[in-house]
């Protein structure tokens, strides 16, 4: 297996960009939320999730697996501004050109990412590389959806229908695995507003454990891992996670079933 990035973000609204498009300059932080949670909802007939552009990243969480040495950690401190998260992430796949693994970030998480670099300027040279420098790109890169190079496991999982996605947390169940832990994407703003970043923090690190695990089984029935190699690394991945002696490792440890 080459470098892997397993990764996952957490949002929250864009109170700035709420301010400036819908124009809410003389609203509070929680007046602008619910008036963009408003005004999306009749937008889409009922959902308040805003749209990508208007999603603020507070925390993105990485696994990184170099040939079975693993790393799971979220970028940056959390008193980190945003924009350095994000030069952080896309540093890694400049420095490791990972192939990058994720839960629907073809359709949410890299979407955000691409706003979000944008607003803040943050160049990605090796992410948007689809040949025209780097040969090899050209028929195996970050952006197409077909290609390898970034693997959306919903997506192909469901064959590239969107009638067949899956929620993670309930894939996650049906392997045996912790799934959701503490909150769910739909606590975030909460949990941010009162101050509990770490919080939210563990949780992305779970979200990207989960993803992590579900790829493992996913190599293997796809023949790049023998079902030995797999038991391996999740036993390595158990050892690893031991190591590092965080509590809410050490739950996900204790939910984690044995196979």
């Amino acid at each position: 297996m080459s470098n892997t990035l397993v990764f996952d973000i957490e949002t929250i609204p864009d109170l700035e960009a709420g301010r400036r498009i819908y124009g809410l300059g003389d609203l509070g932080d929680d007046g602008v939320v619910q008036a963009m949670r408003h005004l999306r909802m009749q937008e889409t007939g009922g959902s308040d999730f805003q749209r990508h552009h208007l999603h603020r990243i507070v925390a993105i969480s990485v696994l990184l697996d170099r040939g079975g040495d693993l790393k799971l950690f979220t970028l940056g401190e959390p008193e980190d501004d945003e924009a350095q998260a994000i030069r952080r992430f896309f540093d890694g796949l400049d420095r490791f050109t990972p192939v990058l693994v994720s839960w629907n970030g073809g359709n949410f998480d890299l979407p955000v990412l691409h706003y979000r670099s944008l607003l803040h300027g943050v160049p990605a040279p090796r992410y948007w590389e689809t040949g025209d420098e780097d040969t090899s790109f050209r028929y195996n890169n970050y952006l197409s959806r077909f290609h390898w190079r970034h693997l959306d496991l919903m997506d192909v999982l469901a064959g590239f229908s969107p009638r067949a996605f899956a929620p993670l947390d309930e894939v996650a169940a049906l392997l045996g695995l912790p799934g959701k832990m503490g909150m769910d994407g739909s606590k975030v703003w909460d949990a941010y507003r009162a101050g509990e970043i770490q919080a939210i923090r563990d949780y992305c690190e779970t979200d990207v454990l989960n993803t992590y695990l579900v790829y493992l089984r996913f190599e293997m029935i796809r023949g790049r891992l023998t079902p030995d190699a797999h038991r391996q690394r999740c036993d390595a991945t158990r050892q690893a996670l031991a190591a590092l002696g965080k509590p809410h490792l050490d739950e996900f440890l204790a939910r984690w079933e044995s196979p």
